[in-house]
């Protein structure tokens, strides 16, 4: 069974910066896909970036500029660098890992959620 396993998660100032890690572990996948969500109080989950295998990165246009997206494969790890967060960003962050079965199936792991929260 695939684990998520995130940590990074804390206080920050607006403008201060936070790196959020996630690791799978229980099973070893080629995960198609990897990358972040996270999720304001009384909102929905909303996207914030994902790294794919072949290298490509898709951000929210909320997030570009400030967040970036690594992998490391050998590790089965993602990460996410926070820079010049804002009270906005404020949200539980949840690891998605994603396993494509078919071009119309897909299997979604997700991590345990890390609150971020950005205030003066």
């Amino acid at each position: 069974q695939v684990q998520l396993v995130e940590s990074g998660g804390g206080l920050v100032h607006p403008g201060g910066s936070l790196r959020l890690s996630c690791e799978a572990s229980g099973s070893t996948f080629n995960f198609e896909i990897m990358g972040w969500y996270r999720q304001a109080p009384g909102e929905e989950r909303d996207l914030v970036g994902l790294k794919y295998n072949d290298g490509n990165t898709e951000l929210h246009d909320s997030v570009k500029g400030r967040f970036t997206i690594s992998r490391d494969n050998a590790k089965n790890a993602v990460y996410l660098q926070m820079n010049n967060l804002q009270p906005k960003d404020t949200a539980v962050y949840y690891c998605n890992s994603q396993r494509i079965l078919s071009p119309s199936s897909r299997t979604l792991y997700w991590g345990q959620g890390a609150q971020v929260t950005v205030s003066s």
